[in-house]
């Protein structure tokens, strides 16, 4: 049986963060290492890839956003972003660039916790027992993890896809933003459903340029959203 402990980069410049995060995700049984900056958790990636990435924005040198870019290009392990920078705008520009949560200082260490649980959870686990389902013309294969019809596949994001999944699989049904960010990512806290429907117009960009009808995924005002069978 494999003991193999999870292993956890977290990249921040500040010392006491990282000696905060760090200690705390020990006690959970994690395997954690840390960066105080983007080349030196650069070094350690190329070394070995870690199984999630902790990464503060605001970084000498390589700053977060450029570390995310850089891990997304070779990895789909999920990356959660901290930073002192809270607002929309900031946590829509992580997500676009391939960040799974977004969680902003100050932060309880709990919650820091139970995310880092879910994302973990969501990454290892299958996304449905059955493989394949299809609608809208589009026939998804969550084991091959290809989304494909008669103008041919659909290029998407890690996120991208395990929405579209869940859309899929309940194909005609809707789906409130609630539960497509318990189901399609795992998230146990619920704190800003507006992540949402920045990935769903990301979806949307994607099935339009693969030239596909956007609009199979339908906007179901005030509830969430719903997949055309």
């Amino acid at each position: 049986m494999d003991h193999t402990p999870t292993r956890i980069l977290v990249v921040d410049d500040e010392p006491s963060i990282t000696e905060f995060v760090s200690y705390a995700l020990q006690k959970e049984n994690y395997s954690v290492d840390t960066a105080g900056d983007g080349e030196a958790a650069i070094e350690l990636i190329e070394q070995k890839p870690y199984d999630l990435y902790i990464l503060d924005i605001i970084l000498p040198g390589i700053d977060g956003y450029e570390l995310c870019r850089r891990i997304r290009a070779k990895y789909d392990t999920p990356i959660l972003f901290l930073s002192a920078r809270d607002g929309e705008v900031n946590t829509i520009v992580g997500l676009e660039l391939g960040a799974d949560d977004y969680l902003a200082k100050p932060f309880g260490i709990r919650e820091l916790i139970a995310r880092t649980r879910a994302l973990l959870r969501r990454s290892q686990v299958a996304v449905n027992a059955s493989a394949e389902v299809s609608a809208g013309g589009i026939v998804l294969d969550d084991d091959a993890h290809t989304a494909v019809g008669e103008h041919g596949p659909i290029d998407l994001t890690p996120r991208e896809f395990e929405l579209m999944s869940c859309l899929m699989h309940n194909a005609g049904k809707v789906v409130s933003r609630e539960d497509l960010l318990r189901d399609a990512w795992g998230w146990d806290f619920i704190t800003e459903t507006k992540t949402v429907d920045t990935h769903i117009k990301r979806l949307r960009d994607k099935i339009e340029a693969a030239g596909y009808n956007p609009q199979v995924v339908e906007t179901v005002r005030g509830y969430g959203y719903r997949f055309k069978k």
